[in-house]
């Protein structure tokens, strides 16, 4: 049976993931795939538990470090039980965030050594990279207005604009040094250019691979 192959989608705070993805697991159903559609931090029964424990606000501070552990070892359930069957069974996995929002958040965000960061995916993900990665860029001042006033903000929308344009940069920098993988997408455009440019390179993607 032929290998699945893994999708995923990339973006900060208000860059429109959610109906972003939405829209991306129809253009690649329209072409007759089996998708299945996921997040991250979560996408298994114990790995959302592990989100709801790193985006809630409690009264226990949480380390940077603990924050990282935590996003890998959701990551390797996540892995182990969701996106390895799937990939394997011919399914083609598309995925809300995956390692490269690691990098992004904790990584540049928090400042965490890349020899960390490096190690963990090493021995988290054995190799295994999405084949695809849909970056939507974002200015972090448009992202956070845009959010604004959706409800109670996570622990990590609380951060400050210094945090998410480092965020932002470290996202810009990675799809510099690996443009086969990644397509960065404006996503200051309107809806309708955006979801256009996730539809070319979806199908540009599909026949790549025929």
């Amino acid at each position: 049976m032929r290998r699945g192959r893994f999708l995923t989608l990339e973006g900060a705070e208000g860059a429109g993931k959610s109906t972003t993805l939405a829209h991306a697991a129809t253009v690649l159903r329209e072409a007759g795939l089996e998708v299945d559609v996921t997040r991250e931090p979560g996408g298994t029964g114990r790995a959302e538990a592990i989100r709801e424990i790193l985006l809630e606000r409690g009264d226990e501070s949480m380390t940077d470090l603990a924050e990282l552990l935590l996003m890998f070892a959701g990551r390797s359930l996540h892995l182990e039980n969701r996106i390895r069957p799937a990939l394997a069974a011919g399914r083609w996995v598309l995925c809300d965030r995956f390692t490269d929002a690691t990098w992004a958040y904790q990584g540049g965000g928090r400042g965490l050594p890349e020899t960390w960061i490096g190690q963990l995916e090493s021995w988290t993900q054995d190799g295994l990279q999405p084949d695809l990665t849909l970056l939507l860029d974002l200015d972090p001042e448009v992202g956070l207005a845009r959010i604004k006033g959706r409800g109670v903000p996570d622990r990590f929308e609380t951060e400050r604009l210094a945090f998410f344009h480092r965020v932002r940069e470290t996202y810009l920098r990675r799809a510099h040094a690996d443009p086969a993988r990644f397509r960065v997408i404006d996503a200051s455009a309107t809806q309708e250019s955006v979801r256009s440019e996730v539809s070319r390179h979806i199908k540009e993607f599909i026949q790549s691979i025929d």
